[in-house]
């Protein structure tokens, strides 16, 4: 149990989402919590060294980017910054946070089993 790359994207990603949940629309209030606690929930996980709960993160901040690119007010919300904050909280939750979960889960996975070989051949 460490706090690996993955880990720590895991809990950024949760920090972030806690702050924009009270500035989203109430009318998704439900979804939001779920996805946080999705969120949260593989973070234990990932610290706990559940290895397959690391192939759950790519699919997920796959479709937490393609949705946030599809949903007109987002993306009304990016290019104005008609509401300065929540843009910043979308761009850094949305895409930065989520990108970089998307890397550190890959180099997390293509380093891992490299490891267990060496180690078989000492």
């Amino acid at each position: 149990m460490c706090f690996t790359p993955v880990v720590i994207i895991l809990a950024a990603i949760s920090i972030v989402g806690v702050i924009a949940i009270p500035f989203g629309d109430p009318q998704l209030l439900d979804r939001a919590i779920a996805l946080e606690l999705l969120f949260i929930t593989l973070g234990i996980l990932t610290y706990k060294g559940f290895r397959k709960a690391l192939y759950a993160c790519i699919p997920l901040a796959f479709i937490v980017m393609v949705g946030n690119s599809l949903a007109s007010p987002h993306v009304e919300m990016m290019t104005t910054f008609s509401k300065p904050f929540n843009a910043v909280i979308l761009i850094i939750g949305g895409y930065v946070l989520q990108a970089a979960l998307i890397g550190t889960t890959i180099l997390r996975l293509v380093r891992t089993p490299q490891g267990i070989i060496q180690k078989q051949k000492n």
